[in-house]
């Protein structure tokens, strides 16, 4: 173990060992707020203490272990042999877990998220392509039983989509579907195509976490517009005879939101609020990572919307990853929701990428 990796987790050790020493003592008791602070500190530091603990015992078994290798008689240095190996083998994986302890949390991995796509370059098949994206997404929210929440669309005129946002609510839907944001890009032959030329299109895709109340950022009610229409599309007469969609317009930054879900305008408006928000915070999260990253490239992307992150190759069924240069042809699988196997090694380089800008510390 690296002695950088070892002096964290030394330290982290210390730090558990004397918060329950500080939760025992009456004058903490007596400070509620303060109890509170740190027995959700001491919650936090609780696995990685205790697999610290694992991992030092475990050293120390080999150690003592080693010994018995100089023993004159051969069974017994063959039972040393074996056990040694043993432990090696528990060493690795309680090293990776600690490892894994060490790098910090995303609040929001286990965060709702927005799911924003809009058709691109490419005219109608753009947006035939944005339609291709959603699909692909609500059929992986299936298989994690996530469920969904369309909360504005605006169909394409030949099929699809040129914008969609949907809410996606279950367990972990941010920490899946993070590194999705970006330029998707499209090579395939459209059906109107004639003469079986491959066109290239595009979409944007934008993950967006769902905010609890204490993270909204403050919005001045006077930098908004508020306009209200009739809403459009499924939902029968109702939606057709009552005001109920809601497009916001963030004055100082330009940015719009509609939401027309909902029957009741109300609630339009507190979900549009939402999204808004979500966008807000995501902007300022951006402008700060890209200030941090500025001496060093993150392989897995800023998530920039303009960023080029994947390519869809429908003639040989090919699907690129353009961040960790990763190409698999499985493309028809892909379409059909099975995602894994690119998010998987995403989020493998990225957990690389922490683990290394803690070693350099």
């Amino acid at each position: 173990m690296k002695t950088s990796f070892r002096r964290k987790l030394e330290g982290l050790a210390e730090r558990h060992a004397e918060i329950a020493q500080l939760l025992a003592a009456p004058e903490t008791a007596a400070d509620v707020d303060r109890f509170r602070r740190l027995s959700v500190e001491y919650g936090q530091l609780e696995p990685v203490a205790t697999a610290w603990a694992a991992w030092t015992e475990n050293q120390q078994a080999l150690e003592t272990t080693r010994l018995l290798l100089t023993d004159a008689e051969s069974d017994v240095r063959a039972l040393a042999e074996d056990e040694i190996e043993h432990l090696q083998e528990q060493s690795l994986r309680l090293e990776q877990d600690l490892q894994a302890h060490l790098m910090p949390q995303d609040p929001h991995d286990e965060a709702n998220v927005f799911l924003e796509v809009r058709a691109g370059t490419g005219g109608d098949e753009a947006a035939i392509f944005a339609g291709d994206l959603l699909r692909m997404y609500t059929r992986y929210a299936e298989q994690r039983h996530w469920s969904l929440e369309i909360l504005s669309a605006s169909e394409g005129e030949h099929g699809g989509y040129r914008e969609v946002i949907v809410r996606m609510i279950g367990r972990g839907v941010y920490s899946r579907l993070k590194f999705e944001s970006g330029a998707h890009r499209v090579q395939r032959v459209p059906e109107t195509e004639s003469q079986g030329r491959i066109h290239t299109s595009a979409a944007t895709v934008a993950i967006l976490p769902e905010l609890d109340a204490v993270e909204m950022p403050e919005i001045n009610p006077g930098d908004l517009r508020i306009d209200t229409y009739r809403a459009s599309g499924a939902g029968g007469q109702h939606v057709n005879r009552t005001d109920s969609a809601v497009r916001l317009t963030h004055l100082p930054t330009g940015l719009v939101v509609e939401c027309q879900d909902e029957r009741s305008q109300h609630k339009n408006k507190a979900r549009a609020l939402s999204v808004l928000a979500a966008r807000l915070y995501e902007a300022e999260r951006s402008r700060q990572a890209a200030e941090q990253s500025a001496a060093r490239k993150s392989l897995v992307g800023s998530g920039d919307r303009s960023e080029r992150i994947r390519t869809y190759n429908f003639p040989q069924n090919r699907i690129t990853d353009h961040r960790i240069n990763l190409t698999i042809y499985k493309l028809d699988a892909v379409m059909a929701g099975d995602l894994d196997p690119l998010i998987d090694p995403l989020t493998h380089e990225y957990q690389a990428e922490q683990l290394a800008a803690l070693a350099e510390e």
